[in-house]
């Protein structure tokens, strides 16, 4: 068995207790295949012969990952998928090759069902048109799954069309009491439904993720979670965090308040000093996220989010940084 396939082994036997031994491993391993890490780590100066602890690892800056094939050379085999962001921002669009979709698939509909239960209790009703419109989504392919496992033939996305979302809602109360209704949105598109048509969405989950994308201005999570509260009509409005350079997904169940899963730690570094950990719950940093599912890329990134780490691990994003794709780039040029 190789190194490779070692870790894919131990992602379903992670926990609390051996994570930091997993990230070590798994450092060193991409230390070794991924050029892109590797370099970015030399130019820093840092022995890796010294890293011992977790809080020792250096985060690679997430802006890698739209000029750099952020890859481990080891992998033999051709990508089966190549992730792409949005690409809300002048510097071009984030591209995360996958060398096992079928294991991002599954992974992800794990973590999903270690917090929320089987899928085939749900129908999904996705309404993700930014996602929609582009090819390469890794948002779509999961959703799109996680649709198919289900196994209901109410369960599919909405584009642009709000008022068949609210009347398959209706339908589902009235004819389908026993299924659990999951409302998949992404940030604008949630907000618009909830200022035009005020629609009842008590009893359904109301899943929020993927933020603004240009279509709004950015605001905060509590302020969009107030609005979507009061315009569909739910007590809480739940959160996924994910992004195109993770492989891992974490939920939030209300209040903003996300539970990282298995595979997921949050550590938090110095607004000024990209360097430095921050280690108070009560003041915010840049997020850094250690995903022991991005065997294949890198697993310890340096994201844009800006959030608080609370002493039981979980974690709050409050928004992103301003101007942030020129952080930490100027190291390595190509």
């Amino acid at each position: 068995m190789s190194e490779r396939e070692r870790f894919l082994d131990q992602i379903d036997a992670l926990n609390p207790q051996n994570f930091e031994k997993h990230a070590l491993f798994l450092f060193e391993y991409q230390y070794k295949h991924n050029p892109i890490y590797k370099k970015y780590v030399d130019l820093l100066g840092r022995d890796v012969r010294a890293i011992s602890k977790l809080t020792n690892i250096p985060f690679l800056p997430i802006e890698f990952f739209k000029s750099q094939r952020v890859a481990a050379k080891n992998v033999s085999f051709n990508e089966q998928a190549v992730f792409e962001s949005s690409g809300t921002t002048a510097t071009g669009n984030s591209k995360h090759y996958v060398f096992d979709l079928n294991f991002y698939l599954q992974h992800s509909k794990q973590l999903f069902e270690a917090d929320y239960g089987e899928l085939s209790d749900y129908t999904i009703l996705a309404l993700l048109p930014s996602y929609l419109e582009r090819n390469n989504s890794s948002l779509v392919a999961m959703v799109d799954y996680f649709i198919k496992e289900t196994e209901s033939e109410h369960s599919g996305f909405y584009l642009h069309d709000y008022q068949a979302l609210i009347d398959k809602v209706v339908y589902l109360k009235e004819h389908q009491s026993n299924t659990k209704i999951i409302i998949w949105g992404v940030s604008f598109a949630l907000l618009d439904l909830a200022e035009d048509y005020k629609p009842d969405f008590s009893e359904c989950i109301v899943m929020e993720t993927g933020g603004m994308k240009g279509r709004r201005a950015e605001i905060t999570k509590a302020e969009l979670h107030e609005i979507l509260k009061q315009g569909l009509n739910v007590s809480e409005v739940h959160s996924e965090y994910g992004m195109t350079e993770l492989l891992s997904q974490s939920y939030s169940q209300g209040v903003g308040i996300f539970h990282p899963s298995k595979s997921m730690k949050i550590l938090t570094r110095e607004v000024n000093d990209p360097f430095a950990l921050t280690h108070s719950s009560q003041r915010a940093g840049g997020i850094n996220v250690i995903d022991l599912a991005n065997i294949d890329s890198c697993a310890f990134i340096e994201t844009k989010d800006v959030g608080y780490v609370y002493p039981n691990g979980s974690f709050k994003v409050l928004g992103r940084f301003d101007h942030s794709d020129v952080r930490g780039c100027n190291l390595m040029v190509s």
